[in-house]
Order: C-alpha cells, then sequence, then structure tokens
C-alpha cells in the first residue's frame, strides 16, 4: 500500500524497523527542499514575504497536530526534538516543581527508557517514590493491576500508549478515569501508537503527552509536547533565550511570552516542522483506521507463518499492535539480525531501550519486527523462506 511513495523500496530493501523510524515519503522530502530553495527563512524572526511564509507554515502546522490528536487548542501543542526531549519537559519543567518528597510516581518495568530515566533521577534530586505497576502473565497492564499499585501518595501515572517491546496496547481512557478520580494525572508516551491509531487527547483526557515525527513518517528531530492549557502554563522552559523572551532589562528583569512560544527558545526546527506537516497529511490522506486494520491484518499472518516454525520462540503472540518479537532458538538475537540482512531484511535486535524489562521477561536481547502499512505479504514470505535456511547462520555471518 503507498510503496510508490517511498523512494528508498526501490532499493529491494525489506524494512521492518519502523519502531526505530519510519521511512519517508516523497511528500516530506519535496516539503523540506520546498523550505530550503522557496523560503528559507527563521521563524517569527523576519518582517519581509519568505519569512511570512515560513510563519504560517509553522503555525498550520500546530493547528494540524492539534486536530490530529484531538487536542482543544493549538496552544497545547508544543515542537519539541523528540519524545525524549518532550519527556524531559515534562518531568524536569512540570513534575519538578509540582511533585514532592515521598509523591509517589507510577510506570512499568516495559517502558521505554524515555519514560523511566527522567523519574530515576527526579527520585534522586527531590525524593519521589518510583514504583511499578505489576505486569499480567502477557505482560501487560490490567485495570485490576493498576488500581492495587494506587496509594494516597500517588501523584501521577507515566505510561506507554504501546509499548516498544511487547507492543502491548494500554486502556488509557478507563486509566484516566481511574487516575483523576483519585487526584492523579496522566502522562502518555505515544511514540509508538501515533502513526498507527487514532489518538484523542480529550476523549482519553490525558494531561500530556509526548511522540515523534520520525516515527509517523517525518523527519528526525522533531517532536510533540502536548498537555493541557491550564498544566502546560505551569511548565517552566527548559531553554531560555531568543523568542522565547516578551522582553529584559539590564537589570535583569525577564518577562516571557505566552504559551506556546516560552517553551520553544531559539531557532527551531523549521525544515522538520515543515516535513511533520507533511507527513500528517500524507498520513490523512490514507486514514489512521485504514492503515490499523491493514496493519493488524498483516501481523496476524506473520504471527500464523512463524507459529509454523519449531525453531522460533515468540514473545508477543497475542497482542494487538504493529510489533513482534521473537528469537532463533540458540541464536543470539543480533546475530538473527546480522544474517537477515544478508538478504536486505532490516530488522531491530537488543533490548530496545528497556533494559529493566529483562527481570521479567526473561531474556535479555530479542528481534524485533515492527510493521508499516507500505510492508507486504510478500516481505513476509521473503523473511519466512529465510528464515527456514537459517541453520546455514553461522556460515554466513562468520
Amino acid at each position: 500500500m503507498n510503496r510508490e511513495d517511498f523512494e528508498i523500496l526501490r532499493n529491494g530493501i525489506i524494512y521492518f524497523d519502523n519502531g526505530a523510524t519510519t521511512l519517508k515519503p516523497k511528500c516530506v522530502r519535496d516539503a523540506i527542499i520546498k523550505y530550503y530553495d522557496e523560503y528559507s527563512a527563521n521563524a517569527h524572526r523576519g518582517d519581509y514575504k519568505i519569512s511570512s511564509i515560513v510563519d504560517s507554515l509553522y503555525e498550520e502546522t500546530r493547528e494540524k497536530v492539534k486536530n490530529l490528536i484531538g487536542a482543544k487548542e493549538s496552544s497545547e501543542i508544543v515542537f519539541t526534538s523528540g519524545t525524549t526531549n518532550s519527556m524531559n519537559m515534562i518531568v524536569f519543567g512540570f513534575f519538578k516543581n509540582y511533585l514532592k518528597k515521598d509523591d509517589e510516581v507510577l510506570i512499568t518495568l516495559s517502558e521505554h527508557a524515555a519514560n523511566i530515566i527522567p523519574w530515576f533521577i527526579l527520585q534522586k534530586e527531590i525524593g519521589i517514590k518510583v514504583k511499578y505497576i505489576d505486569l499480567d502473565d502477557n505482560y501487560e497492564v490490567s485495570i485490576k493491576n493498576f488500581e492495587k499499585a494506587i496509594s494516597d501518595k500517588t501523584r501521577v501515572v507515566s505510561l506507554a500508549h504501546i509499548t516498544n517491546v511487547v507492543g502491548d496496547e494500554r486502556p488509557i481512557r478507563e486509566i484516566s478515569k481511574i487516575a483523576h478520580n483519585n487526584n492523579i494525572l496522566v502522562v502518555v508516551d505515544a511514540a509508538q501508537s501515533i502513526a498507527h491509531k487514532k489518538i484523542d487527547v480529550q476523549n482519553d483526557d490525558i494531561d500530556f503527552l509526548a511522540f515523534s515525527g520520525h516515527k509517523m513518517y517525518g523527519p528526525t528531530g522533531i517532536g510533540v509536547l502536548y498537555g493541557k492549557f491550564d498544566l502546560l502554563d505551569k511548565m517552566t522552559p527548559i531553554n531560555y533565550g531568543g523568542g522565547m523572551n516578551a522582553m529584559f532589562t539590564k537589570d535583569g528583569y525577564v518577562e516571557l511570552r505566552e504559551i506556546p512560544t516560552r517553551l520553544e527558545g531559539g531557532t527551531p526546527n523549521i525544515e522538520g516542522v515543515l516535513g511533520l506537516n507533511a507527513a500528517i497529511s500524507f498520513i490523512e490522506d490514507i486514514g489512521l483506521d485504514v492503515i490499523n486494520t491493514y496493519e493488524k491484518k498483516l501481523r496476524n499472518y506473520l504471527i500464523n507463518e512463524l507459529s509454523k516454525l519449531d525453531f522460533i520462540e515468540l514473545y508477543n503472540k497475542n497482542v494487538n499492535s504493529n510489533i513482534v518479537v521473537f528469537n532463533i532458538k540458540g541464536v543470539f538475537a543480533q546475530d538473527t539480525a546480522i544474517y537477515l540482512d544478508k538478504y536486505n531484511i532490516c530488522v531491530r535486535a537488543g533490548n530496545h531501550c528497556a533494559k529493566i524489562l529483562d527481570s521479567i521477561f526473561k531474556v535479555g536481547n530479542t528481534v524485533r519486527i515492527s510493521l508499516s502499512f507500505y510492508n507486504s505479504k510478500e516481505e513476509v514470505d521473503l523473511l519466512i523462506n529465510v528464515l527456514k535456511n537459517s541453520e546455514n547462520i553461522w556460515k554466513e555471518i562468520i
């Protein structure tokens, strides 16, 4: 589906690493080139025509993001460098001032490093407590286990919408309802879900949301931080400098601009924002419902074919996302990846930035396939045929 929009696929590669980053369609490349060739000016800095064009496209993108995630106001959308940057802004720009010693933050062992390490640092700095919601036998978050983890000191729950290893989808709407009934704020890492299913921050009552452009067919180095206006307005900027101040005087007086501008100090990643604009249009033209339905069918086909191979260990057979993790029995994950690369098949191998998951997953490194709508059954068949010949793996990679 839409494979002709991705020039790189003409090179004969089979790209199964979409959880790390997606390929970029021609329209994203064209938007970036057009910026550099036709109106390569700064945003919100010039009183001339091409600068005004940039201003308009930049703010148009903010409006597109607002509509994409169902936000109430475009002022609730902040451009960042990616999910990691967004999560750090949430933790250190808001919660560092909001939380007090012994307040509890709920996460899980299957979170990405960007949703673990900042909380660990805050734990050391101000004495909060990081607690884990127990995962069930399928390594998923149940409402029962979430409720069991809540105490009278719980102030925030911070979860991936879809995890990047297990690939499980969390029941965010139900979690938000329970959390808010207990005066708990809800932070959602949407890096692995934004390109695959519809997100509505108002319907799901999400307080803060983070995601990256490069995982939704946009450029690298651009991300989004969403926050409810009243919460975002209390956020302390991480960067101080040009663009985010209204005025400052020699005696040290500084007056900051309104949100979101005061949270976007310095020259922004303009080409990234305009590329993201094109990526959102590209996704909307196809339709997230169409993408989601197709990817689920393709994953079911992949799982069915992998299950026929008795030398394959599948670790997340029953989840409902685009992610499949497995190993060839007796073969180190990175060796499998190197072997598959001999046949131009790109997969991810390792712990996938979820280094503490192995305490319950019982395996350190896995091979991860993360599908996109431009993958096909024919590509899955080629993968299966290569795996069937994997008794030759040592001859081919040594």
